[in-house]
């Protein structure tokens, strides 16, 4: 067995009651090597195309990699793979926390899930014993509550759960999975896939065997920088400091925060502020009162010093606001502030309160809330339609009243539970041009206008619109790359791009670079790894750094290539669901208010130019290798990828 890899996959038959554990061989480790691509392989393999994401059929994926459990910073996440309830197509969503970790000690690198229960059930995972049980007493419980229950009923509050909320359970189609009650599997609404199985809740406990490394001494020696680059390196320390808010003025500064549905790239310098993370940590942050923040405000990941997580205590409206619930980040943030134009930071915190007991993603409920307030605006709805809620911008209280409906399925708000682009076909009235979605999947908080080569990932990303599936253009530039060479300069060079663009720019360069950090990303995924630790760009180590970690923890010799390589096959399993599922490049377009003019601000009167999108999708599915009439992979591409045994299905 490699090192690293717990050598063990469980696999839970929900209608048969049945678990049954597999040993995989090395060689599927060593091609798909865990995360995404490995629980990709599982989807492909076990759910048949034109499957309902709801139906047992669907194969639910939870997978680590072999570094998940090593003492490296930022290793500590998981991977979840489904068919998605909101996009027809492929799901697939990560989240931190101590879950990941602890599944890997507990004995396993996988839980692969099937069938349907006849009624709610957990799976409770107890150092390598595993065991359905009821959760009939659980369901309809908020997610902190259950946390609280089933560390006493398994008496050992040190147990980590992954559950569905309410949300889940009432099949809102962005529902999310839940750890530590605000670690969030927040996109494709993979919390809906767990409901509608009757899965409540996985209740892991890992022995204290951790994982066999083959070079420890080369492995602390690439990760013993990282400590002093956590407090030297300006971009870490606002991340450790402010956490991802951090970013949410200088977003606005560039004119890049969507505001009022993505009408505007601007919201104000002193409404933004309101907002921003200096406000959070001055206000917010659990010891704010006793000037403890940095302490107190914080709360990690597994093994990891970043410490990037915020906790709020505070009250909005008499509203307690819990440091259990985490507090916001900038694109809850984002879509609950300045996408419906609300400068309420206490208002915002409960709205993300609200969701993580829930159990939903914020960046679709957020964005959803911000459609449902345009329609209002703009007379598309009534009064009538939502139940007497006067939605308007900036009207805080009439959004935290809908956001509850729509948290119910109560009303209006049952209609906006199946998320935007949803809503507005079932709407009407000019309500889909109003939506801004890809694939069914509301846009995050990172604007096309503003970063071009974002136009072309939103635009052909399989699972929709996602800012962690590429580095940004900012971070290419020949300015930044002359005055950081040793960091961005030969971050890009280890990956083959040595011809900086200017930042407004969407050529073939631009593309080659897009394209090739989406691969970069793509890796990230399947091995398990924090975008926000490793990466491409501005993060707090490389590519390099990262293949020379997975070689010292598997014995296993790693390079960038190897990695590009894996990312590119993860990428090319993502498209290829969609293809099975029908998925046609005529689904990799932009919505209509993206080529609009901005109003407002540095980025006034800037818009997506349809043209140069179009010849920009032009160069990247040939350089991908994808058939520029279907925008799928060719038999050649997949081929070359080791994934021929996906072709029998695709023709």
């Amino acid at each position: 067995m490699i090192n690293g890899y717990a050598g063990k996959i469980l696999h839970v038959d929900l209608t048969k009651g049945s678990l049954e554990i597999e040993e995989p061989p090395d060689e599927l480790y060593r091609k798909y090597m865990g995360g995404s691509a490995l629980g990709l392989y599982y989807l492909l393999k076990n759910t048949p195309a034109g499957a309902d994401p709801y139906g047992p059929e669907n194969t639910l994926a939870f997978m680590l990699s072999s570094i998940t459990g090593a003492p490296i910073a930022g290793q500590s996440r998981a991977t979840v793979v489904a068919k998605s309830p909101l996009t027809g197509g492929v799901g697939d969503s990560q989240a931190g926390g101590f879950w990941p970790a602890e599944l890997k000690f507990a004995g396993f690198d996988g839980i692969v899930v099937r069938g349907v229960s006849a009624t709610p059930v957990y799976l409770w995972i107890n150092k390598g014993e595993v065991e359905l049980r009821p959760a009939d007493h659980l369901w309809g419980k908020p997610t902190r509550e259950v946390d609280r229950m089933l560390a006493e009923e398994l008496e050992d509050d040190r147990i980590e759960v992954a559950q569905v909320g309410p949300a889940g359970e009432k099949l809102i189609r962005f529902a999310a999975i839940m750890n530590m009650a605000n670690r969030a599997h927040g996109r494709t609404g993979m919390g809906a896939v767990m409901g509608s199985k009757k899965l409540k809740a996985i209740a892991v406990r890992g022995g204290k065997k951790r994982l066999a490394i083959s070079d420890p001494p080369g492995l602390r020696a690439i990760m013993q920088p990282s400590i002093k680059g956590i407090k030297e390196d300006d971009d870490m320390a606002d991340l450790a400091k402010h956490g991802t808010l951090g970013v949410l003025e200088g977003q606005n500064a560039a004119g890049g925060l969507p505001t009022r549905n993505y009408l505007s790239g601007w919201m104000g310098y002193d409404r933004a502020a309101s907002i921003g993370g200096e406000r959070l940590f001055n206000d917010l942050l659990r010891g704010a009162a006793e000037g403890t923040q940095m302490k107190e405000g914080r709360e990690t990941c597994y093994s990891c010093a970043v410490r990037c997580k915020r906790a709020v205590e505070a009250e909005w409206e008499g509203n307690a606001i819990n440091p259990e619930s985490g507090g916001p980040e900038y694109e809850t943030a984002s879509t609950f502030g300045s996408y419906c134009d609300i400068d309420d930071i206490h208002a915002i915190s409960y709205a993300n309160q609200l969701c993580n007991e829930a159990g939903v993603d914020t960046i679709a409920t957020g964005a959803t809330m911000a459609f449902a307030i345009n329609c209002f605006e703009d007379g598309v709805i009534t009064a009538e339609d939502t139940g007497g809620i006067e939605l308007g911008w900036g009207k805080a209280d009439a959004m935290i009243e809908m956001l509850k409906k729509t948290l119910d399925r109560e009303g209006f708000g049952d209609i906006l539970a199946e998320g935007s682009a949803r809503a507005a076909a079932q709407i009407g009235n000019g309500a889909e041009d109003i939506a801004v979605t890809v694939k069914g999947t509301e846009f995050p908080a990172h604007m096309p206008q503003v970063k071009p080569s974002l136009a072309v990932i939103y635009a052909v990303n399989p699972f929709g619109a996602d800012h962690q599936s590429s580095e940004h253009d900012p971070n290419y530039t020949p300015e930044l790359v002359m005055e950081s060479p040793d960091k961005y300069g030969k971050r890009a060079e280890d990956l083959g791009l040595t011809n900086p663009q200017p930042e407004e720019a969407l050529n073939e360069a631009k593309v080659e670079y897009a394209l090739t950090t989406q691969y970069a990303y793509s890796a990230l995924d399947t091995a398990g790894i924090c975008q926000f630790v490793f990466g491409p760009g501005w993060q707090l180590l490389g590519m390099e750094e990262l293949a020379g970690a997975l070689s010292a923890v598997t014995g296993e010799e790693t390079t960038v290539d190897d990695l590009l390589t894996m990312g590119a096959r993860r990428l090319n399993m993502l498209r290829a669901f969609n293809a099975r599922e029908g998925f046609t490049r005529e689904k990799d377009t932009l919505p209509k208010r993206l080529f609009e003019p901005l109003v407002g601000g540095p980025s006034d009167g800037m818009a997506v130019d349809r043209a140069t999108l179009d010849a920009a999708l032009e160069s990247y599915y040939e350089q991908a290798g994808w058939d520029p009439v279907t925008g799928n992979p060719t038999p050649e591409t997949l081929e070359n990828l080791g994934l021929g045994w996906l072709l029998p299905e695709l023709v």
